[in-house]
């Protein structure tokens, strides 16, 4: 609830030129404890709405929630294929990498080498490089 202020005092030595400012003075307390009436007045009403609102928030976010579990799990799934597949490829790579190498760094004899197609580009008998 809302706080009840207090109404504001009136000068304990009042002047003789302020004698009408104690009448306003209680017409502002009036309405200041009229206003306070009102607003605890609506907060009161209020209570029992916002308590439904917040009810159907909560309803909606176990909704949401139970929505997402199967699709957090598919998602999990395709992550753990995929990550499968990546780690099949990898060990594969690392494979490759690890066969000897001849000199020159292609495979050794007898496996196939991605250069074993490309011919050299050696120079004929009196061809000079430029």
């Amino acid at each position: 609830m809302v706080d009840q202020m207090d109404a504001p005092r009136a000068p304990e030595t009042p002047d003789v030129a302020e004698s009408g400012s104690g009448t306003n003075e209680s017409r502002t307390a009036a309405w200041i404890a009229q206003l306070q009436a009102m607003i605890d007045n609506v907060a009161t009403a209020a209570a029992p709405t916002l308590r439904e609102v917040a009810a159907k928030a909560a309803e909606l976010a176990a909704k949401a929630g139970d929505a997402a579990g199967p699709i957090a799990h598919k998602a999990a799934e395709v992550t753990g294929d995929v990550g499968q597949r990546v780690a099949a490829k990898s060990r594969d790579f690392a494979a490759d990498l690890r066969k000897p190498q001849d000199g020159n760094g292609h495979a050794a004899a007898g496996e196939a080498s991605p250069d074993a197609a490309m011919p050299d580009p050696g120079f004929g008998g009196d061809e000079t490089p430029s």
